[in-house]
């Protein structure tokens, strides 16, 4: 019986968090599309209008949190010794997203099918 109760506890646990995942997810695609991110970057995220533009899609999500909260400093004015990017564009776009909004945009980003990737 315990063996029991330890498995549906288990399989309870493990799909709300795959219902949270998802929630994360769709709050991701939401943030991609309020800040209108396909205008520069693509509607799938893969082909920019520019190719000096970054490739988002599959990209590794600790990377692109980083990448957006440097955004962010650096449009707040911060120092250089706080790790910032300094881009007008992004900085702008960046320094309307909470934390929980980069996290989010972060992971529907990195979970989005790219040719990125290590090849062996």
């Amino acid at each position: 019986m315990k063996r029991y109760m330890l498995a549906l506890a288990g399989v309870i646990l493990a799909s709300v968090g795959g219902v949270a995942q998802a929630q994360d997810l769709a709050a991701g695609k939401a943030v991609f599309d309020k800040f209108n991110c396909a205008s520069c970057h693509g509607a799938d995220a893969r082909t920019s209008v520019d190719p000096s533009y970054p490739v988002l899609a599959g990209q590794h999500e600790d990377y692109l949190i980083q990448a957006l909260k440097s955004y962010k400093r650096g449009a707040a004015g911060m120092p250089a010794t706080a790790n910032v990017r300094k881009n007008p564009i992004m900085g702008a776009f960046a320094a309307q997203l909470s934390d929980q909004d980069i996290e989010h945009v972060a992971a529907w980003l990195a979970a989005q099918p790219s040719d990125l990737g290590v090849r062996k």
